[in-house]
């Protein structure tokens, strides 16, 4: 995401470098890139100009230390201006009452199903709560359906009325059934409609009044620029929403929506879609947002994702492994695992300052692991226990049967190898001799 708006802003910064000073001069030209590569990320001009003007300003008033060049103040300004844009910090949900009541509304298209059910995950494994699905949706064929399957996919109940058609009574009946079965969150998905739709906007002014809901999210598909900006608008003046979802992040988004629609429309944007997997929903933060748009990585949202799937039991087991000496593929195996469960491989390697600029163009899926995992399952049980056993024609058999070759083989063995140095060393607070592991090309590479 913001792929192509760190590109040109990397370039716009350029134009500052080596300066020994800001002037008004060069701050005039570098804030002349960055207005154009707003606008060509579907900032709306008046934002974008407002925007520059500020940071520009900001700028301008700074004396530059002597340990900091221009270029890094200007980034470290545009850094606080951008996550300021967004919103500053990141804003809670409310979920007091019980049950806490949940309305979503948005477009048809925009994703806001498939929300409902990452919402109804998120609160169930990250905030320990029994959330309720209700399908308010009673125009779309297989509405219903979508919200059924999506409630099974994360072990949420679903509150359905198959023969009523009235969404303010399905509404209202689910949160009496949520009262009486122990739920204490209830997230209703309504149908997709149109701001220009005056039927089915008021029908939703209904349900809103008919229900009283602690919070009404408003989902946008990002992928829409500028016209998710209006719609939010349309819809705001309606429905006095309190929070904003953007979905579809992970795609091929200009960003403009992400950037804007705070300021126009005076609300946080609570929640962003990262993936099409239903855990990729994450909280959002303005200044961690910030940070990856300027490169300069997100190792705070890197950690709290790598702590979610952190057993500390299992770490204590690999601990006592690694001293031992006995640390294998097996083990191996389940670290990547690990680290597949923390998201989409291209989205983390963004969060490293830095990676998200070296990444770029390398097609990283979520299959990055596939030949690595491939290779250790065409080993038998104790070649993966006692990886000094493999020798040449051990090898080439690993390399058949994996579709790999023995050159992919061994260079998986090597890098296995620098590993479990490279993790006796850590284990034992070697620091230094770490660092002249690093000096002597002795860490692993990624392929």
């Amino acid at each position: 995401m913001f792929e192509s708006l760190s590109e040109k802003l990397e370039k716009a910064f350029k134009t500052l470098k080596g300066k020994g000073s800001i002037s008004e001069i060069n701050v005039a030209q570098t804030m002349k890139e960055i207005r154009k590569a707003l606008i060509k990320a579907d900032v709306d001009f008046k934002t974008a100009k407002s925007f520059t003007e500020n940071v520009k300003q900001k700028a301008l008033g700074q004396q530059v230390l002597t340990t900091v060049e221009p270029g890094q103040l200007l980034t470290k300004i545009m850094k606080d201006e951008l996550a300021e844009l967004m919103g500053s910090s990141h804003s809670e949900i409310d979920l007091k009452g019980n049950p806490s009541v949940i309305l979503i509304a948005g477009l048809q298209g925009s994703g806001k199903t498939t929300f409902c059910g990452k919402l109804a995950l998120h609160l169930k494994s990250k905030q320990n709560k029994r959330p309720l699905l209700v399908a308010c949706d009673v125009y779309r064929p297989a509405a219903i359906d979508q919200i059924g399957v999506l409630s099974e996919q994360v072990n949420v109940d679903l509150y359905t009325e198959i023969e009523n058609k009235n969404p303010v009574e399905i509404a209202k009946n689910a949160i009496k059934h949520a009262k009486a079965n122990g739920h204490n969150v209830v997230i209703v998905d309504t149908a997709g409609r149109l701001a220009v739709d005056e039927q089915m906007m008021t029908e939703i002014a209904e349900v809103k009044l008919a229900i009283i809901p602690n919070e009404i999210l408003f989902v946008v598909d990002s992928m829409t620029g500028q016209d998710a900006v209006n719609t939010a608008k349309s819809f705001n003046e309606r429905l006095n929403f309190d929070g904003v979802v953007l979905t579809k992040l992970d795609g091929d988004t200009r960003g403009g929506a992400a950037l804007t629609i705070r300021s126009v429309v005076d609300k946080p944007i609570k929640f962003i879609g990262t993936s099409e997997k239903m855990d990729g929903l994450d909280v959002f933060h303005p200044d961690r947002m910030a940070s990856r748009i300027l490169g300069m990585g997100d190792v705070i949202s890197l950690v709290e994702r790598a702590q979610q799937q952190f057993d500390e039991e299992e770490a204590r087991k690999m601990q006592k492994k690694i001293a031992k000496n006995t640390f294998g593929f097996d083990d191996f195996l389940k670290q990547i695992q690990q680290i597949k469960k923390m998201g989409n491989m291209k989205d983390l390697m963004g969060m490293i300052p830095g990676m998200g600029k070296m990444m770029k163009g390398v097609d990283l899926d979520d299959d990055a692991f596939k030949g690595i995992e491939s290779i250790i399952h065409s080993m038998t049980p104790h070649e993966r226990k006692n990886p000094v056993v493999l020798n040449g024609s051990r090898k080439k058999r690993i390399a058949a049967g994996s579709g790999t070759s023995v050159q992919e083989v061994n260079q998986l063995i090597k890098q296995f190898s620098q590993m479990g140095k490279m993790m006796k060393v850590m284990q034992g607070g070697g620091a230094n001799k770490m660092m002249q592991m690093m000096k002597g090309g002795g860490m692993p590479r990624m392929r």
